[in-house]
């Protein structure tokens, strides 16, 4: 699997069978990620990664990966982010997110990266980093900041 590739390479820590599993599933129900063609890539308690590849239905005018997909691969990636560490029995929701882009996303895919830095009891907030990735080499090309609701 992706995620446990990942963790034996960089030292990312894979998540439980069963909670990778609640996350592909809630994942693999959503339209939007389906219509952009986006993937998870790791699942690790408190840390989600989704891959964007570059094709022409996700760009802008210029050929640069558009805004909105690289916001909503973001979104994902903190919202399953905050989702590993909830109670099986629960869900989430987006509050409010901000995200700056940094530079042209241009690359042959997207990595977004969302990361639980305080998970409460109701509310979560969660750091959101997207990279371009082209030729082998990353480029920081978004940040951003997210506040989550445990339902």
């Amino acid at each position: 699997m992706a995620d446990e590739r990942a963790a034996e390479r960089g030292g990312l820590e894979p998540a439980s069978p069963e909670v990778r599993d609640r996350i592909q599933g809630s994942f693999d129900r959503q339209g939007l990620m389906a219509h952009l063609g986006a993937r998870i890539t790791h699942i690790g308690p408190g840390r989600v990664h989704i891959a964007l590849p570059s094709r022409p239905e996700v760009t802008q005018q210029d050929g640069y990966f558009h805004a909105g997909a690289t916001s909503a691969i973001a979104d994902s990636a903190g919202g399953y982010a905050a989702f590993t560490l909830f109670p099986e029995d629960s869900s989430v929701l987006t509050v409010e997110y901000k995200v700056n882009l940094l530079a042209p996303a241009v690359g042959e895919y997207l990595e977004a990266v969302g990361t639980v830095l305080r998970s409460g009891r109701t509310l979560t907030v969660c750091q959101l980093e997207v990279a371009a990735v082209r030729e082998g080499t990353r480029k920081a090309v978004a940040a951003g900041q997210q506040t989550l609701i445990r339902v």
